[in-house]
């Protein structure tokens, strides 16, 4: 038996108690959902998207869910302190797929007509926009995991900025992953950003069980004329960890989005990235860090679709792979017939410090427009062995000269990162993690 036909069982049996613990707006989109996961499937090393991560068989195993909404009690003040020097944020929780506000966040006034909450609340209580932009840009009708979320997803959070409303404190969602059991998670996240809005949105994921866990996430944003986001993924889980997230984005005339994802400890990881420039100026920024050993794997996969004239995406990833490691990075940029002026760069940077370790990469280009400035480019290789030597006859130590080494090769990215104190954070979480230091998450007391 194929491993969808598993959940296809599974969301008939339980479809009352799904709905029941969810709302309207995110109950409407489950027979679709259902419908594309039975003529599509679950999504594996066959097809071209997925050719070196098997997503399927994450699923064969027996996952616990929770329909019923069993409350699973994290003490969310005792479990994680955000530790990020100069970082004050407005801190808000999920406890595996359901939304919690912490003090801070509860006693915090937000601007005027702004939502920043759950997302099965707002689907009851601000249905309008909730049905207006919900599973609008997630593609179902194609193999991924959209389907399967939206049939299983029960919460998440959403966040929505009106026009010209600027929220300058950072949002914070963080993602306590607990269970007594192997569990499988669904979450959900929704942006609306309205013209001239500006955000800025961290998103971490921590695990507190040593149980496995099979994490589903798709986000979707909605990027309005002239608004901004910045958007920071920090994955800090355990070796038995699997995340597969698909993130959405959709940017209107004159936008801007930059976008960062950061994989400092994980087990198996596949991010899926698709961006929709559809109006003239919007600027995109996509970077990403993966540092991973033993036999971790992360898969970045990105989709930059350009649609009009006088946009630009630039994509910038790195990975450090020890051990048997295996990584994999696929960047697409398409432009179309109408999209003259475009300007794309797009680059994957990679080193194997061990000849076990494995990384697969593809960038492409698919340009039907002529007047266009793009280009794009990989590697795969190991330390500058002459600047090893160098650092060597300088008295530096072989580690410590490792890790000066591998620290320089990320930095590029980390100065990408324009919110100040994080990157400050991520240059010290980086290098803990090179020297072996960080062996699960910092913020999460129990991981201690």
């Amino acid at each position: 038996m194929k491993p969808e036909q598993n959940y296809i069982e599974l969301f008939n049996r339980n479809r009352a108690l799904i709905d029941s613990g969810s709302a309207g707006a995110m109950n409407a989109l489950r027979d679709r959902a259902l419908d594309c996961l039975v003529r599509h499937g679950l999504p594996h090393k066959g097809l071209e998207e997925y050719l070196h991560t098997d997503v399927a068989e994450w699923f064969g195993p027996d996952w616990g869910l929770n329909p019923a909404r069993i409350d699973m009690h994290v003490d969310m003040a005792q479990a994680f302190r955000c530790n990020v020097p100069n970082l004050s944020t407005l801190l808000y929780f999920l406890a595996n797929d359901e939304f919690a506000l912490s003090q801070t966040a509860a006693r915090a006034s937000l601007p005027e007509g702004v939502f920043a909450g759950s997302l099965r609340e707002a689907a009851g209580s601000r249905p309008e926009i909730v049905e207006r932009y919900y599973g609008r840009s997630a593609d179902m009708d194609r193999p991924g995991i959209a389907a399967v979320n939206s049939m299983f997803a029960q919460d998440g959070m959403m966040i929505y900025v009106p026009d010209g409303v600027v929220i300058d404190k950072p949002l914070q969602l963080v993602t306590l992953l607990h269970s007594p059991v192997d569990m499988m998670v669904n979450r959900r996240i929704l942006v609306v950003l309205g013209r001239c809005a500006r955000l800025k949105l961290l998103l971490c994921d921590h695990a507190l069980s040593a149980n496995r866990f099979l994490t589903t996430q798709v986000m979707e944003v909605f990027a309005g004329p002239g608004s901004g986001l910045e958007l920071y993924d920090l994955e800090e889980t355990h070796n038995a960890n699997l995340r597969i997230s698909e993130l959405y984005v959709s940017q209107e005339q004159d936008s801007s989005v930059e976008a960062d994802f950061v994989t400092l400890h994980n087990g198996r990881t596949r991010n899926t990235v698709y961006v929709t420039l559809q109006g003239r100026g919007a600027r995109l920024s996509l970077n990403g860090i993966g540092a991973i050993d033993r036999e971790q794997h992360l898969d970045n996969m990105t989709f930059v679709d350009h649609r009009v004239p006088e946009c630009t995406s630039n994509e910038l990833f790195k990975y450090v792979l020890d051990d048997s490691a295996t990584g994999a990075f696929a960047g697409k940029v398409l432009v179309r017939k109408d999209a003259q002026h475009t300007s794309s760069e797009q680059t994957n940077r990679n080193i194997c410090l061990t000849r076990s370790a494995r990384m697969f990469t593809q960038p492409q280009l698919e340009i039907y427009a002529d007047d266009v400035k793009c280009s794009h480019g990989a590697t795969v290789g190991q330390l500058d062995d002459r600047a090893m030597f160098y650092m060597r006859q300088r008295g530096i130590p072989e580690q410590e000269a490792r890790m000066m080494l591998m620290q320089a090769f990320v930095g590029e990215v980390i100065g990408r990162v324009a919110l100040e104190p994080l990157r400050d954070r991520l240059n010290r979480l980086v290098e803990k993690r090179f020297r072996g230091e960080l062996s699960q998450c910092e913020g999460c007391r129990a991981c201690r």
